[in-house]
């Protein structure tokens, strides 16, 4: 295969049977046919279907890097729960290896490596209080905060209460972004804050 098209493939963090073809000058099929033999070879790691990233940059990948991949694996979604605290320093629970987003689409994980990259589907109405951080969606801490509390109050998620630094929280964000959750998810804001 190409020198040239090979060097590019290794430039991008990730890529799809698509951009193999227009890389390489094959057909569709025949980059289906050539992404399928790379992976059994071990050259590329099928994270699903039709999303690759080279075997040889993934002990390389930063963790900006893995938050790019979390967004693009699932669109759209953002981080959030525990890996959004954990960037925003308000737990000092440190998951390696695991990536917590929430999404419109699905509660679904994917797993490479020994990474795992977790969604929990969300409904619109609290999908919100997330901002762009150079090329990835990251959850506000009180949204991180406050999506963790939803799905835990729902009896889906699971957090360590005790690492978290409450005072690094702003309770009049926290308040306003509360208001269009339901009771429970209320209840247990209101448990935890007092507010």
């Amino acid at each position: 295969m190409k020198h040239g098209a090979w060097r590019s493939l290794k430039k991008s963090l990730f890529f799809t049977i698509e951009e193999v073809a227009n890389k390489f000058g094959i057909t569709r099929a025949s980059a289906h046919v050539f992404c399928s033999r790379q992976v059994k070879n071990g050259s590329f790691i099928r994270l699903k279907k039709n999303f690759y990233v080279l075997e040889d940059r993934w002990p390389y990948l930063e963790r900006e890097d893995f938050f790019v991949i979390a967004n693009y694996l699932q669109v759209p979604s953002y981080l959030s729960c525990t890996t959004a605290l954990v960037y925003h320093g308000i737990t000092t629970q440190v998951p390696r290896d695991w990536y917590e987003s929430v999404s419109l689409k699905r509660s679904i994980q994917y797993r490479a490596r020994g990474v795992t990259f977790s969604y929990f589907k969300l409904k619109g109405d609290y999908y919100f209080g997330f901002t762009k951080i150079g090329p990835f969606f990251m959850a506000h801490k009180e949204k991180a905060f406050l999506d963790a509390c939803h799905l835990c109050a729902h009896g889906h998620y699971a957090l360590d209460w005790s690492a978290l630094d409450m005072d690094r929280l702003d309770m009049d964000n926290l308040k306003a972004m509360v208001r269009p959750f339901p009771y429970r998810t209320k209840g247990m804001v209101k448990k935890l804050c007092g507010i």
